[in-house]
C-alpha cells in the first residue's frame, strides 16, 4: 500500500530515490509508466501484470482500447531499485511528466505517482476545492 507525500530530487543521471516507506514493496522490481494528468505511475510488477492482463483483454476492434494499450505499454519501463532505492527514469518518461530536479512522489494506495513539483502544486491548487465534492460523489454517506 502506497501512502504519503515525499519530495525527492532527480539527479543529473535521471535517477530518483524512492521513499524509504515504498522500498520494501518495490524491492522485487517496479513498472514505471505514463499516468493520467502527466504524472508517472509506479506499480509493483504483480499489480502491473494484473492490470495489464485486463487491458490486453480489450477487443482489438475497439480503437480507444488500441490507443490506450499502445500508449501504456510502449511507455512502460521495468526498473529494479538499486541498493540506495534509486530508479532510473527514461528520458521519454521524464519528458512526458515534465520532470525537473524537484519532484514529488505521492502514494495513491495501489501505486505511487511521480510528479514534477511545480506541476503537483498546480494540480493541488486547481483541484483542492473539488476534494470535498468528490468525497460526496465517490463515497456517498461514508462520512
Amino acid at each position: 500500500m502506497f501512502l504519503g507525500t515525499y519530495t525527492p530530487k532527480l539527479d543529473d543521471k535521471g535517477r530518483l530515490t524512492l521513499p524509504a516507506k515504498f522500498r520494501d514493496e518495490l524491492r522485487g522490481g517496479c513498472m514505471i509508466t505514463k499516468g493520467q494528468d502527466h504524472c508517472l505511475y509506479v506499480f509493483t510488477r504483480d499489480a502491473f501484470t494484473e492490470m495489464a492482463r485486463k487491458i490486453a483483454a480489450a477487443p482489438l476492434t475497439n480503437e480507444s482500447a488500441r490507443v490506450f494499450q499502445r500508449n501504456l505499454f510502449s511507455g512502460t519501463d521495468e526498473q529494479n531499485p538499486d541498493g540506495q532505492g534509486r530508479i532510473a527514469i527514461t528520458s521519454e518518461l521524464r519528458r512526458y511528466a515534465g520532470l525537473t530536479k524537484d519532484c514529488v512522489v505521492i502514494g495513491a494506495f495501489t501505486r505511487a505517482e511521480i510528479w514534477d513539483a511545480q506541476a503537483w502544486q498546480e494540480y493541488q491548487d486547481q483541484h483542492e476545492d473539488e476534494f470535498a465534492k468528490a468525497q460526496e460523489e465517490v463515497l456517498p454517506g461514508l462520512f
